[in-house]
């Protein structure tokens, strides 16, 4: 029997037809798993699991208690909890769980889509499909996929960090009043709503960047497909809450992207560069650990530097990291007032779908970002223009605009 990656890679390079029977070395589990990964967890099973029930890494590595047991005593990932943080697979040493993949119902939705499809590509998106892919030439690629555009999701960070910005102004007035960042990360986002509950008076509800740029999208055009690409399979599950499935159609990862461009032989640095700049400094550095703090704290300088509680940041990197700091913040064992979580150690560049390494990552991260044209959200035109289609023009409404915010 083949497995799983070796189905995936042949349909990829058209070895099989979707068209006719499965032939018999196949798993048509696995097939059904490409064609319809919407009704699977974004970690599946791809292989039978070799560990008894009491001595599964997998599941002891997981804290949302995501992997159960079957009736009949087989590994179970249970879709609702499952949170896309992977800590199993890199548990599991008999390879018997994948992230899922969503290129076959994606790229098919784009081909017969009867408005336009619009990709939304992560801040953590430059440099990984080599140094010599510009953004314009990203972008360029996409559509000759079969996009009409592409569009940088950091112009919607700049957007998030106005916003944190204002909830902090708002929120944070005394010591040992803090804010939990509630923009990016999903895997943070989901260990405070499913563990740390009690702490979600402190997350305001913001969506996050990607919802936002989903929604504003399908705003300016109602029958739009949208695909965000980036570095995780958490967004996967994001893209899939209840409050948010209105704004994003599929999540691809950068791997599955770069396996895209393989099979459909396109090489985006040998076409034209399609310049566009719509980001500032404060959302691309979305892309890695600290960047949200830094970008939060400069835009509330700048916002009121007068004002007597600034903030005072902490990161942490990992869920458990995560864990500890959030155990600091209960225990009262800090005296920072802003916390900034991600799931993945370096931040989204360090994301366990980026196709460089998270140091290299964050190199180009750090390079893109200094060369924008525009240091903060408030310089940026683009941020001017997104509120104005809203109709957004107090500091109430951009709070409490329904668009940015989420039903927690």
């Amino acid at each position: 029997m083949k497995t799983f990656d070796e189905l995936y890679r042949d349909i990829l390079k058209r070895k099989l037809s979707l068209q006719e029977p499965l032939p018999e070395e196949y798993n048509p589990e696995h097939l059904d798993c490409l064609i319809h990964p919407e009704e699977y967890a974004p970690v599946i099973r791809v292989a039978e699991c070799e560990c008894n029930a009491y001595d599964r890494a997998c599941a002891n590595s997981c804290v949302f208690d995501a992997i159960e047991e079957s009736e009949d005593g087989e590994m179970y990932i249970n879709p609702e909890l499952c949170a896309g943080c992977e800590a199993c697979i890199h548990a599991c040493k008999n390879g018997s769980l994948t992230a899922s993949r969503d290129i076959l119902p994606a790229m098919k939705t784009v081909r017969e889509a009867e408005g336009p499809a619009y990709v939304l590509v992560a801040p953590a998106f430059f440099g990984q499909f080599s140094d010599t892919v510009t953004p314009g030439k990203l972008r360029t690629a996409f559509k000759a996929l079969g996009f009409e555009g592409m569009v940088e999701v950091a112009l919607f960070a700049d957007v998030l960090t106005l916003k944190e910005a204002l909830e902090f102004d708002r929120h944070v007035k005394h010591i040992g009043d803090y804010q939990l960042t509630s923009c990016c990360c999903p895997v943070w986002i989901a260990l405070i709503r499913k563990i740390y509950r009690e702490l979600m008076p402190h997350v305001p509800g913001a969506v996050s960047p990607m919802i936002a740029c989903g929604r504003m999208i399908k705003k300016l055009h109602p029958n739009a497909v949208t695909v965000f690409v980036g570095p995780c399979i958490a967004k996967k599950k994001e893209a899939r809450e209840p409050d948010v499935s209105d704004a994003i159609d599929y999540v691809l990862t950068f791997q599955e992207v770069r396996d895209i461009f393989e099979a459909a032989d396109i090489h985006p640095e040998q076409l034209k560069d399609d310049k566009k700049e719509h980001a500032s400094k404060a959302g691309r550095l979305y892309a890695r650990t600290g960047g949200v703090s830094l970008a939060v704290a400069e835009m509330a300088e700048q916002l009121c530097p007068e004002r007597a509680m600034k903030v005072k940041a902490e990161q942490a990197n990992g869920t458990k990291e995560c864990m500890q700091m959030i155990q600091r913040i209960k225990n009262g064992e800090t005296e920072a007032n802003f916390f900034e979580g991600m799931g993945c150690v370096g931040g989204c560049v360090g994301g366990p779908k980026a196709i460089l390494d998270k140091e290299e990552g964050t190199k180009y991260v750090d390079d893109y970002a200094e060369n924008s044209p525009f240091g903060t959200p408030l310089e940026n035109p683009y941020v001017r223009k997104f509120l104005e289609d809203l109709g957004i023009h107090t500091v109430e409404e951009l709070i409490e605009d329904k668009m940015l915010v989420r039903d927690f």
